[in-house]
Formats: structure tokens, sequence, C-alpha cells
């Protein structure tokens, strides 16, 4: 279950095609936990900033916090509007980098697929040499930052590399093999 959301795109009359009589606010978001794409019921008058955080529960998992009334319904990236998918890898970014601890986790124990195939090089950006040069450095004591990470192996920007495998799954429904976000 998501309890924080980052806004992609706020929709203050609701999507343009829908033709109930009312409309209510909507924003579409991307969900800090399961990194779902979400489309969330704001309160009347409610508003969400673009690139804020929402939290979607209350205390004790009650209700939310104003401005959000209800989340309405896990979206396809098909279905996100032009300014949301624009707003997504800064998002995606913002959660990789809030909380490493979790994405490291990912470089510190991902395991072999196949003899010929690891998981490390689902990753943009990463190839058999770097893929190697991970599991020797991992073995020796496990990676404690992003920058450790670096430092000590081939990889430019491992945040950059985390964030494009989670767009990739996201726009991708067909991926095989699902690293950080479910089906």
């Amino acid at each position: 279950m998501e309890r924080y959301a980052w806004v992609l795109d706020m929709l203050p009359a609701g999507r343009l095609g829908d033709r109930t009589p009312h409309r209510e606010p909507l924003a579409l978001a991307v969900g800090e936990d399961e990194l779902k794409l979400l489309e969330i019921v704001l309160r009347p008058g409610g508003r969400a900033e673009t690139g804020t955080r929402l939290a979607l529960v209350g205390e004790g998992d009650g209700p939310p916090p104003a401005p959000v009334d209800h989340v309405r319904k896990r979206v396809g990236f098909e279905e996100l509007t032009t300014s949301a998918r624009t707003e997504l890898l800064p998002a995606l970014k913002r959660i990789v980098e809030g909380n490493p601890a979790r994405f490291l986790r990912f470089f510190n124990e991902a395991p072999a697929v196949s003899r010929r195939f690891h998981l490390l090089e689902l990753l943009p950006g990463i190839g058999k040499k770097t893929m190697w040069a991970i599991v020797e450095e991992r073995k020796r004591r496990p990676f404690e930052s992003f920058a450790d990470l670096m430092d000590r192996t081939r990889l430019k920007d491992p945040v950059e590399s985390v964030v494009g495998r989670i767009e990739q799954e996201l726009s991708h429904d067909e991926e095989k093999y699902r690293l950080f976000v479910p089906r």
C-alpha cells in the first residue's frame, strides 16, 4: 500500500474526456513505496502542486490528510498526461535519492539469473564489464552509498541507471523481469 506519492500533474477540472456532470479535481502521481502510477481524487477546492509529496493515509492508517480525498485507481503509463510524463523522471530521481539504502540493496544483493545473465545487466549503462566490477567489489564489502558505488566500480551514475530501469518498467507492461515495480 502506498503511503506517500509524488505529484506528476494536477488536473483541477478532472480529465478532459470525463463526461460526468461534476468533474472532481485530480492529481496524477507516482507512489513512493511500490512506484505505482496513481490517479488521486482531491477534496473540493483541493490543490496539489507538481513535484510535491502527498500523504495518502493519515495517522494509524486513518483517512488521508488534506488535500487528498482518496486514491481512485492505479493508472498505466499511457494514461499519463504529457506533463505527467515529463515530471516522472525527476520524481523518480527524488524517490531513489531519498531512499538510497533500498536501491543500494539491489546492487549489493542482485543474483545471477543464469550462467550467462545477471540481473544487474538489466540496468541501463551496465554491461558485462561493469557488472563484474560490481560483483567483485561487493564481495569485498557492501556498497554504503551511491558515491561509494561509483568510486569502486565503472558505473557513472547509479541513480540514473535505477531511474531509467524504473521508467522502463512503468512504460512497458510486457517486461519479463521486474526489479522495482510490481505487476
